[in-house]
């Protein structure tokens, strides 16, 4: 059994990994290759800052390669179906309570790599995606923030 640590992911997450890993091993090899070779044929490599470069390029590749590779083999994927408590995959509407000009935010609930705040996908380890999971529409959660506690109300659970 491997020992490393099992990574949930969505569906949508686990192809988007296989996807960066496919572009990562056939277009960005061939032009870190190209890149190589280019610098190569300049001469002299003990003095030559573009073959550093590119030996860097692809040792950053390859690293990043092996990562994926890693999160794939360990992904665990997650049910998404739910609507009726918050977990995994999860749309989730919420407002703050306590803050009278507070707006209704929606977030996704997802695994740790694949949280973006920007893209409204929140972890189910951050503060706030913590506190949501297991809750019901109408619950009110209390999330531990770096800047305090903070009440949020569930106004709506969504799959996906």
């Amino acid at each position: 059994m491997n020992s490393a640590k099992r990574n949930v992911v969505t569906t949508e997450g686990l192809e988007k990994l296989k996807r960066e890993l496919e572009y990562k091993e056939t277009t960005e090899k061939m032009r870190v290759a190209e890149q190589l070779k280019y610098a190569i044929a300049q001469g002299d490599l003990s003095e030559n800052a573009e073959y550093d470069a590119a030996k860097n390029d692809q040792a950053a590749l390859e690293q990043r390669i092996n990562e994926l590779k890693a999160l794939i083999e360990n992904a665990v994927i997650v049910d998404e179906s739910s609507t009726d408590e918050v977990g995994f995959g999860s749309v989730v509407t919420i407002i703050e309570q306590g803050d009278p000009d507070a707006e209704e935010e929606r977030y996704t609930i997802v695994g740790s790599i694949e949280s973006n705040p920007l893209e409204n996908k929140i972890s189910n380890e951050s503060p706030i995606g913590k506190a949501l999971m297991g809750a019901h529409i109408g619950d009110v959660v209390e999330a531990y923030t770096p800047g305090g506690a903070l009440f949020f109300k569930v106004l709506d659970i969504t799959a996906e």
